[in-house]
């Protein structure tokens, strides 16, 4: 039951059965309900037609009672007591009155013959048809029968029966209840039928309907199991550029094989610039070590010959490096910027003032009544703004700008040299991390080619974004365009 097929048969069975179980009661409810009502039909048919000869004078003995295994009647008076029965019925059950023995006729209250005199001894002529001389007609009840369930012993022979129950009244003012009843074998027959066929059909069906969904879902995953197969392959091997097979079908499992396939060459992607990352991070660190420790060897040697000034330079630079790299890491763990408003031109003033070592004065053109805020971290944004002052005192020829401004729903921060600017091909380029244009490739001028990308960096963590385009003066010009508080 742990396997996908193994539940999916399950559950598919179980709905199925439970559905079918609920369509066969209701098939076989509606069955015996229109069976019952043609029995009810039989037996009111055949109590009508006994109520009505009896309503018209007809003594007992000479009512026709037809059919009587099928249709077996009892007649009761308004005491209860058994006036009349079919020939053969030697029991009943359901009627309310269980006798089969008549009780004599004048006794119950039958219609004398015609000149029969009452108990005072006056002619009965008063209940006779005045033009044939015949007995007057009595009435039957147009009210609906009482229907009920019982039993009759027909000639040796107990079925169930459905009785229908019609009063009338004849002519004499005695009011009989006539009970004829209708045999329900036929509507039993007819639901066990349908019921042994539901019976057995039912398993048969499910064993179907399982093995269908067992098949069906078996085949529908057998693409997963070939994408379970090959990752798992890849993950042995550690072999990144190998991709899951991707099914022909438009379906959910060719979707997850699509993007299987792209979340691996992102993957790989970032496993080959990770490698990247180390192995440009190691030589970058190998030249100022060993040029460091070369300079502390000398110095072992012949302490007279120490470059002390060289050895603090390859110093800053390691501590710099790994400053970057620090911040590098933490980026590209997800760290989020600090919340925080920062006014970006008392930033870009505060940081060009602190700029006292830079060959080149850096021109400020920010608006003094102005307010530039943004949200985000006031040590990582200082930190782009001085390595693009960095970045343009390195290539600029005789002068560099700042100027902040209000751009759309942001703030834009521009700087700007009139170096030899960056070609359009290497416009995007300069942004990876440990690039530096072939001008810039010596340890002194060029550094570790990590400025900007940590600038890019940076600006896409405070919603932002960081472009290069050709300035006025004739060299590059960065533009940093971060958004307002919102």
């Amino acid at each position: 039951m742990r396997s996908v097929r193994a539940r999916a048969a399950l559950g598919a069975t179980l709905v199925v059965a439970v559905a079918l179980t609920g369509a066969g009661l209701a098939v076989l409810l509606v069955l015996r309900a229109n069976l019952i009502d043609q029995a009810d039909l039989q037996a009111e048919v055949a109590a009508r037609e006994v109520a009505g000869a009896l309503a018209t004078g007809t003594p007992y003995g000479e009512v026709e009672l037809d059919d009587e295994e099928d249709h077996p009647v009892q007649v009761t008076d308004e005491e209860g007591r058994v006036v009349l029965v079919s020939q053969d019925l030697r029991a009943v059950t359901g009627t309310g009155a269980t006798g089969v023995t008549p009780v004599p006729p004048a006794s119950a209250g039958a219609t004398p013959p015609p000149g029969d005199e009452d108990d005072d001894g006056d002619d009965r002529d008063d209940d006779r048809d005045e033009d044939s001389g015949r007995p007057g007609r009595g009435e039957v009840s147009s009210d609906d029968p009482d229907f009920s369930d019982g039993t009759a012993t027909v000639d040796r022979t107990t079925a169930d029966y459905r009785f229908a129950a019609v009063e009338a009244t004849t002519p004499g003012g005695v009011t009989l209840t006539v009970h004829a009843g209708a045999p329900l074998a036929a509507e039993q027959e007819a639901v066990g039928t349908v019921r042994g066929a539901m019976l057995t059909g039912l398993p048969v069906l499910l064993v179907v309907v399982a093995g269908v969904t067992w098949l069906v879902t078996r085949r529908a995953l057998r693409p997963v199991e070939g994408i379970r197969r090959e990752m798992a392959a890849i993950t042995a091997s550690e072999d990144l550029a190998r991709r899951v097979p991707e099914p022909g079908s438009r379906d959910e499992i060719a979707a997850l094989a699509r993007t299987t396939n792209e979340t691996l060459a992102v993957l790989e992607a970032s496993v080959e610039r990770q490698r990247r990352f180390v192995a440009d991070a190691s030589h970058e660190l190998r030249s100022p070590i060993a040029s460091l420790r070369t300079q502390l060897e000398v110095a072992a040697a012949h302490p007279d010959l120490l470059d002390l000034p060289g050895a603090v330079a390859d110093t800053v630079r390691l501590q710099v490096l790994a400053a970057d790299l620090l911040l590098l890491a933490r980026l590209d763990a997800g760290e989020k910027p600090g919340g925080g408003t920062v006014e970006l031109g008392a930033l870009v003033r505060e940081e060009v003032s602190q700029r006292t070592g830079d060959r080149i004065a850096v021109a400020v053109e920010v608006p003094e009544d102005a307010a530039f805020e943004v949200d985000g971290s006031r040590g990582q944004l200082a930190r782009v703004v001085g390595n693009l002052l960095d970045n343009a005192q390195r290539h600029a020829a005789a002068s560099v700008a700042v100027s902040v401004v209000a751009e759309g729903r942001g703030v834009r921060v521009e700087v700007r040299d009139d170096g030899a600017g960056v070609p359009g091909a290497e416009r995007e380029r300069i942004f990876e991390r440990f690039v530096r244009l072939d001008a810039a490739r010596s340890r002194d001028d060029g550094g570790a080619g990590l400025g900007l990308a940590i600038a890019r960096d940076v600006a896409a963590r405070h919603g932002g974004t960081l472009t290069v385009h050709r300035a006025h003066e004739g060299g590059a010009a960065f533009r940093l365009w971060l958004p307002r508080p919102a």
